[in-house]
């Protein structure tokens, strides 16, 4: 019987895992088909198309997903008529949230994010109680262990700077790099031309200020953010958390 349950459990994990997956490749394509809808199917044209594809194929989302999801986007495959939403909100302990959706029906989803956040000891906040905590800031992050980084970290700071970023932190694994959104697409670009790899870039919402918490605290953030992340109209979120 042993056996039989270590079996059930190895289905059961895989189960969870495809779910996961199967999940993530739906809210990736849906901000494919929205980037599609709003600028135009062509990557080469389209930017915010060509960071969402970039951020698919990261994650191992099959090609013909992506390209189902641009002609969604341009009208060539029928789809549901999504909308990008905003919501702003509080967790447990005054954690401030911005919660980006992108939904087909906005009375839904603005409900089931409400009861999400009260369910877990928070609340959902007007416009404007949370933003003026974040700055809107483009966020590319930098592998270190590339060749032409590990050697070269000052000089590619002192370039950074030249470019006009806003900031530049160094960590232990990478370099975070901090821009105005408008500028993201030529410093992605600059970087690239330069050989520098980027492992990600997108356009965030960063806190002014990190507040402290407690473990108990956190422990219920952490049911919060399974939540958010199980919600199927969930596209990204952001807290001042530390």
């Amino acid at each position: 019987m042993s056996g039989h349950s270590k079996w059930a459990q190895i289905k059961h994990k895989k189960g969870v895992a495809d779910q996961r997956r199967g999940m993530l490749f739906t809210k990736l394509g849906n901000a494919i088909t929205v980037a599609a809808r709003q600028g135009g199917g062509d990557p080469d044209l389209n930017f915010t198309l060509r960071l969402a594809i970039e951020k698919a194929r990261a994650a191992n989302m099959p090609k013909e997903n992506i390209e189902r999801a641009i002609k969604r986007g341009t009208g060539e495959l029928a789809g549901e008529s999504l909308e990008e939403v905003t919501y702003e909100g509080f967790g447990p302990d005054k954690v401030a949230f911005i919660i980006k959706c992108l939904t087909d029906n906005k009375n839904r989803t603005v409900n089931e994010i409400k009861y999400i956040l009260e369910k877990n000891g928070g609340s959902l906040a007007g416009p404007g109680s949370v933003m003026w905590m974040f700055k809107n800031l483009a966020v590319l992050t930098i592998n270190k262990e590339q060749p032409l980084i590990n050697k070269n970290i000052d000089e590619l700071e002192l370039e950074l700077i030249d470019l006009g970023v806003e900031d530049v932190k160094n960590n232990n694994q990478e370099i975070v790099v901090y821009t105005k959104p408008e500028d993201l697409k030529k410093v992605k670009e600059d970087l690239e031309n330069k050989g520098v790899k980027i492992e990600s870039a997108e356009i965030k919402f960063v806190p002014r200020e990190k507040i402290e918490t407690s473990n108990e605290v956190r422990e219920k953030l952490k049911k919060l953010f399974e939540e958010l992340d199980g919600h199927q109209d969930v596209s990204s979120y952001y807290t001042n958390l530390a």
